[in-house]
């Protein structure tokens, strides 16, 4: 046990050292000194607090109560929104919260514009039926670093991605054929958009035709026709990338290739009944069988 390991080695070490080692808090550490040790109720909390703080770490300090309180369920310990809220609280564990988006699109063009067919709709049946894109940036010491997602508003899964230096149509172009080929889409996918030139492009234009895709876009100015999209990146940044300076652009791209892989196979969303994407996926799929 973590607090007998501390307990044996507060001689030598500094017990906050050794807590800060063993991912626990002092204050459980000498609450479990002072509680007889035969008693379960005392080793539940133990647990609860060990487990907690894991699960708070291992999924990158973003976690509220409720969700936490899922993942605890997950892991076989059922515990209560208060409960949970108040562990948090006692371990000093602050989950990261987001700044406002802001608007980066450029729709000064003379390209054509498609209506809004989505509609803000975002409730979808089945995967592939609807998937929705845009471009954010990225600062480094290098310069600037772009990246284009797709995203199947089914699961919320990053199905389509790519990274460069520049935003040019043919990074949207290139995020694009990854989500093509790697889910090949029935025709008569609706591909919703905002209002930039990348996308209002002929050459991309060109590739949902022959992918037979129905083209959407935002409104004029309104970010929210694209929300869910924000939101992806808006989580991107306030998890991972606000926490980190790049020096290089490559350890940008690789940072962005690790939170993928995190938000698509681990992140937990309210709306998908706190499961991953790919989870929720995989339990449609199953079903259908």
């Amino acid at each position: 046990m973590k607090y007998g390991f501390v307990r044996e080695q507060q001689k030598t070490y500094p017990v906050t050292v050794l807590c800060r080692v063993m991912e626990v808090s002092s204050g459980a550490f000498y609450t479990w000194l002072k509680t007889p040790q035969d008693s379960e109720k005392a080793q539940r909390k133990v647990a609860l607090e060990t487990k907690a703080r894991q699960l708070f770490n291992g999924h990158k300090q973003t976690y509220g109560y409720r969700r936490l309180s899922n993942e605890l369920g997950k892991a076989g310990m059922k515990s209560g929104h208060y409960q949970v809220r108040h562990v948090m609280a006692r371990l000093g564990l602050k989950a990261r919260y987001p700044k406002r988006f802001k608007v980066t699109t450029d729709s000064n063009h003379n390209a054509a514009i498609s209506p809004n067919s989505l509609g803000r709709q975002f409730e979808v049946e089945a995967p592939n039926q609807v998937w929705t894109t845009d471009i954010t940036y990225v600062w480094t010491l290098e310069g600037w670093l772009y990246l284009a997602v797709v995203i199947d508003l089914f699961s919320r899964q990053v199905v389509g991605w790519a990274i460069a230096d520049h935003m040019r149509t043919s990074l949207c172009v290139s995020a694009l054929q990854m989500a093509f080929w790697r889910r090949k889409p029935k025709p008569g996918l609706l591909h919703h958009s905002d209002r930039g030139s990348q996308c209002a492009s002929h050459d991309y234009r060109q590739h949902l035709a022959i992918m037979k895709m129905e083209q959407s876009m935002s409104r004029k100015g309104n970010c929210w026709d694209n929300s869910p999209t924000e939101r992806f990146f808006r989580s991107l940044k306030h998890e991972q990338l606000n926490y980190e300076k790049f020096r290089t652009k490559v350890s940008a791209k690789l940072s962005i290739i690790d939170y993928l892989a995190f938000y698509n196979g681990k992140r937990s969303h309210s709306k998908l009944g706190y499961q991953s994407p790919l989870q929720y996926e995989r339990d449609f799929y199953r079903k259908a069988v």
